[in-house]
């Protein structure tokens, strides 16, 4: 079992002025005043001074900002920390010392290009932002995939807000979306000290693997149309009945991108089965459903618009080695202890092909040992949530099937809450929400981070930094 080494007790309680305050000011802030030059010494002299941590590359950035790619060294096992280590990748957004720190992570990879999630430009922090163990640069060589579990990830987390804490002392937030918000939940499961609150936006909760009847219910019920579902259940099946056409452009494209199937999916005839009944899934997690639902081919549309409109929607290329070998590390997670959905079927009959396609497991190469479903983790992490959990706040979207299963919460006087973005899909964030929500969330976000009636300003908006950073967590295609 991995030692919980609490930080020290939260210091969120002596900030509870601001919640009189930050509704008032979500709307009307100016930029703060940070001093992105440390006092005492340059911050490059002060990153390097953190033991296990390396500068990889300072990058420039917007004015009011340094910007870091770091290096930060890890045991394989944290059971065993004198045993192998691999190099985490890291970025860092600095903007002061006297500002709170938002630990992000999208679950996946790292992205190197500065930006800011939603909780640090309100809070107007700095950003630290991770990329979760085994995904490549920061992968253990040889890899021990045993070492790739909810446990040793958070401990990963847990170690470099111990290196960093006394660097950045003022208050911890962490957030995620999608698998990074789950991360983030899993980290405040085991190391509840580690930060003053959580942000986890859209982030799934898988409780019993083999009980899906929620996300049955889902299909049956979402959206404001029922014809949008019957539409695309008819565009399922017309795909399918042109299966042969269908596969044969698919081994086209392939020849001509150069792609492959046998490492995973195993063939272009499973791969365009796989395709097609992720393709709901993937339209209610990203469409802009208002517009959408009346762009969905008819059952009599000519081949080739109908395989215009699954590329648009799911993507050819995503279901080849090429597309899933980079997502290894989520799928091995899912086959392990995460857990994986399912999709309606039966308006499919007989013309499946490959039952028991839809799961993680059929995206893992051939030869890889997988372990036995851990069917106790995803228990553990909801029993937490729901009954010891505090200072968390999720978000997730009404037309969005990853929320599904979501993170059960009861508030009270544990400050831990759930809202729902009306109509929103799996991009929803804090803005998206009602304005009573909206109010709510950022109201906490505030008390958690710390920010008092002298640092209560939420920062402009920087183009630069926050657009992309928004939509960057929105394409994170988890179980695709």
């Amino acid at each position: 079992m991995i030692p919980r080494t609490p930080r020290t007790a939260p210091s969120w309680r002596s900030a509870a002025a601001a919640l009189l305050t930050a509704t008032a000011l979500l709307l009307t802030a100016a930029p703060a005043s940070a001093d992105p030059e440390p006092a005492g010494g340059d911050l490059t002299d002060r990153l390097e001074a953190v033991p296990g941590l390396r500068i990889i590359e300072e990058i420039d950035t917007e004015p009011g900002f340094r910007y870091f790619v770091l290096g930060f060294q890890q045991p394989a096992d944290h059971d065993d920390p004198d045993g192998q280590s691999f190099e985490q990748r890291l970025t860092l957004l600095h903007r002061g010392f006297d500002r709170p720190t938002v630990l992000h992570t999208s679950g996946y990879n790292v992205s190197v290009g500065a930006f800011r999630s939603e909780p640090t430009r309100i809070l107007d922090g700095n950003q630290i932002s991770t990329e979760q163990r085994f995904f490549e640069p920061s992968r253990p060589d040889p890899a021990d995939w045993d070492d790739l579990d909810i446990r040793q990830a958070a401990a990963d987390h847990h170690r470099l807000v111990e290196a960093l804490d006394g660097l950045y002392a003022q208050e911890w937030i962490s957030t995620g979306a999608s698998k990074g918000g789950m991360t983030s939940v899993y980290h405040r499961r085991f190391y509840p000290g580690d930060v003053d609150g959580t942000v986890a936006y859209v982030a799934p909760n898988d409780v019993l693997d083999h009980e899906d009847h929620a996300y049955r219910k889902f299909f049956r019920t979402v959206g404001d149309d029922p014809q949008c579902q019957q539409d695309l259940e008819a565009l399922q099946r017309a795909a399918l009945e042109r299966r042969g056409e269908l596969v044969d452009h698919y081994t086209d494209l392939a020849e001509q991108n150069d792609w492959t199937f046998d490492r995973t999916i195993g063939s272009a005839d499973k791969a365009l089965e796989m395709l097609v009944l992720d393709t709901p899934w993937a339209f209610w997690q990203y469409q802009p459903h208002a517009e959408a639902c009346g762009e969905v081919p008819s059952p009599e549309a000519s081949t080739e618009d109908l395989a215009a409109y699954l590329d648009e929607v799911a993507g050819f290329g995503f279901y080849t080695d090429q597309g899933t070998l980079p997502y290894t590390p989520y799928y091995f997670q899912a086959a392990t202890q995460l857990g994986t959905p399912s999709v309606p079927t039966g308006h499919l009959d007989g013309l499946l092909r490959y039952p028991g396609l839809f799961q993680a497991r059929s995206y893992l190469p051939d030869d890889m040992d997988v372990p036995r479903f851990d069917r106790w983790a995803m228990p553990d992490i909801d029993h937490w949530v729901t009954h010891r959990s505090e200072r968390m706040l999720f978000v997730d979207g009404e037309y969005d099937p990853w929320g599904a299963e979501h993170f059960r919460v009861r508030g009270g006087k544990r400050d831990t809450m759930r809202f729902v973005a009306p109509a929103a899909n799996h991009g929803a964030d804090i803005t998206a929400l009602t304005d009573e929500d909206r109010s709510k969330a950022t109201a906490a976000l505030r008390r958690w981070g710390g920010v008092g009636d002298e640092l209560a300003t939420m920062a402009d908006r920087i183009p630069e930094l926050d657009d992309a950073g928004e939509r960057r967590e929105r394409i994170e295609r988890g179980f695709r």
